[in-house]
């Protein structure tokens, strides 16, 4: 049941399926691993075996990023083959081994017939065919890829306009905004806009007073803004930056860091590998800001 439906989305004239939702309205998509994560069939036993073409899909999703139809056919008919085979006598065993190495021979002589995507045209043929033909669509994703290279990220969101948009972030971005209004320096649109900042990334859970005077004192005295990001910032050093903001008119703007956990430290290494910057704290380096 899970590959007949999963098999109507196959290549670019492959049909659309329209998945119904607990919230919101129906899902439209041709995306296999999409369709295969919509399905959930009332018996266990039948449950299980679409779990296991569901894992197929998933893994092929993650490993090549397509393909998940045509994997989720080629589970179903190993799977169909195998079972005969077996219910006619052959050794479970070395059917798995037969399988194996006809695997490995077609993956080799996958590898010798492809290519690499070397130039902008050939980017925008593949991201046309994944677009389900859609050449407007392919174009703009090849000049995204063109933009930020082949290492680069491009992720796709749903927008609010009528039309399709390509939006080039420089740099780094995290989704925190700043802790007090009163860093606002634009106030027409409500940002706070700074360049060559000095960055603060402290590892330890809260700035406290002590530790923002020599950060304060190091901003004043080069006369550039100061950027500080911590996962809190107690009500004592808050106000004085504040105050530095309001009253010496020093360009302050203090976030809280991004993610949770493990993780939070990682984006704040990240983003002091990015700027440059020293992580101070009790996890941090060492090194104490009072000895810049």
């Amino acid at each position: 049941l899970l590959a007949d439906a999963v098999s109507l989305t196959l290549g670019p004239k492959g049909r659309n399926v329209i998945i119904e939702q607990a919230f919101g309205g129906p899902k439209i998509t041709k995306d296999g691993v999409t369709v295969a994560k919509a399905i959930d069939l009332e018996c266990k036993l039948q449950n299980t075996g679409a779990r296991l073409v569901q894992d197929v899909a998933n893994n092929t999703n993650e490993q090549a990023g397509d393909g998940t139809t045509t994997a989720t056919i080629l589970a179903r008919s190993i799977a169909t083959d195998g079972f005969a085979a077996v219910s006619k006598g052959a050794n479970p065993t070395q059917v798995r081994k037969g399988i194996m190495i006809a695997v490995e021979t077609v993956v080799a002589e996958l590898k010798a017939q492809s290519k690499p995507v070397s130039d902008a045209e050939e980017i925008a043929q593949v991201a046309t065919i994944s677009a389900n033909g859609d050449r407007e669509v392919g174009e703009l994703i090849a000049k995204a890829i063109s933009r930020v290279g082949k290492n680069g990220v491009v992720t796709v969101k749903d927008g609010k306009t009528l039309s399709d948009e390509l939006e080039v972030i420089e740099g780094m971005k995290f989704d925190r905004g700043y802790i007090s209004p009163y860093f606002i320096n634009s106030t027409k649109d409500r940002r706070s806009n700074t360049r060559t900042v000095l960055s603060l990334p402290p590892r330890r859970r809260s700035v406290r007073c002590r530790a923002s005077y020599p950060a304060l004192e190091l901003a004043h005295s080069l006369r550039k803004p100061l950027l500080v990001i911590a996962e809190d910032v107690e009500s004592e050093p808050l106000g004085a930056l504040v105050l530095n903001r309001l009253k010496i008119g020093l360009q302050i703007v203090a976030v809280k860091a991004p993610g949770f956990g493990d993780n939070r430290k990682n984006q704040i290494r990240d983003i002091a590998v990015a700027t440059g910057a020293t992580v101070f704290g009790e996890e941090g380096a060492e090194l104490k800001i009072e000895d810049i």
